[in-house]
This record gives C-alpha cells, sequence and structure tokens, in this order.
C-alpha cells in the first residue's frame, strides 16, 4: 500500500499543493487552482529510479486532458533544474507543429542519451552518469484528469 503525504505553502504570489503518492507527486500550481497541474514522475513503471543512460518511453493516451496546452520538461534529481542537455529547451509540448502523434491520437515521449530514429521531436536527452525526473504539465486541466478516466503510461525502459 502507498503512502500519501500533503504539502500545503503559500507564497505571495501563488498557492502550492502538492500530492507525493509512491515517489509520484501532482502538483496544483497558480493563482487559481485550476490553471496548471504538473504530475511529476520519478520512477520507471518497475519502481526504479530514472537512469540517464537509458532510454524509456512515456505514452499519453490520446484526448490529453488540457484545453491549453501540455508539456513535458525534463529535470537533474541532484540540482532540481531543467537539465543541461545541449537541447535548445529540452521540452516536447502539444504546440510544436512537428510532434508525432500516433494514429489514435496517442503520444510517446521517448527519454535517453540518444535519440530515437524518426522520433526526434518527441525526444528528450538525458544524461548517463545522472538520476532525471520529468514533469507532464496540463495546462487547464480538464475532468477527465480529475475523475482519473485519464492517466499517462508509466515511464517504460526500453531494452
Amino acid at each position: 500500500m502507498g503512502k500519501c503525504i500533503i504539502l500545503l505553502s503559500q507564497d505571495r504570489l501563488k498557492c502550492r499543493l502538492t500530492l507525493l503518492y509512491n515517489n509520484e507527486a501532482v502538483r496544483l500550481s497558480s493563482k487559481n487552482m485550476d490553471e496548471e497541474l504538473q504530475h511529476i514522475i520519478t520512477i520507471d513503471s518497475e519502481g526504479n529510479l530514472l537512469d540517464g543512460k537509458k532510454t524509456y518511453k512515456l505514452h499519453l493516451p490520446s484526448n490529453i486532458p488540457a484545453s491549453d496546452y501540455w508539456s513535458i520538461i525534463v529535470y537533474d534529481s541532484e540540482t532540481r533544474l531543467i537539465i543541461k542537455n545541449h537541447q535548445p529547451w529540452p521540452s516536447v509540448f502539444s504546440n510544436n507543429k512537428k510532434l508525432f502523434y500516433n494514429n489514435d491520437g496517442s503520444v510517446c515521449v521517448w527519454f535517453g542519451p540518444e535519440s530515437v530514429k524518426g522520433k526526434e521531436c518527441n525526444f528528450l536527452k538525458t544524461l548517463p552518469g545522472k538520476h532525471w525526473y520529468t514533469i507532464l504539465r496540463l495546462y487547464y486541466p480538464l475532468k477527465s484528469w480529475f475523475d482519473k478516466s485519464w492517466r499517462p503510461g508509466g515511464i517504460e525502459e526500453i531494452i
């Protein structure tokens, strides 16, 4: 059974609510709590920390529940900053006209030290020797997130 921790904090600019469950977190962060949702993923589907020398895939089912847009960014676990991987902006996001969608409308995001041929627009580079985590941000999340009828797949290691 998982452990759930709720962290609340408030500053002058915004309220933050973070729910931690089994090393995953969901953070609502904005002046209006329905503006931005952050789904933080720190482990793969087998429960292992994400390793920069390995290749992974994250499957996002069709109808991603964001009425504005969504994005995925990779962070360095040690510094908690956006990973310095020599990509101009280490992000995959729905506003990218080159984003590759599967035939069913779903999206696969690839992570690893080397890009996956033909999937470069859906690829985020990781660094060997570094652990990392990712945040899926949903801007103006839709009901299917809150009623749990839509959830991202787990990050799967590709061997």
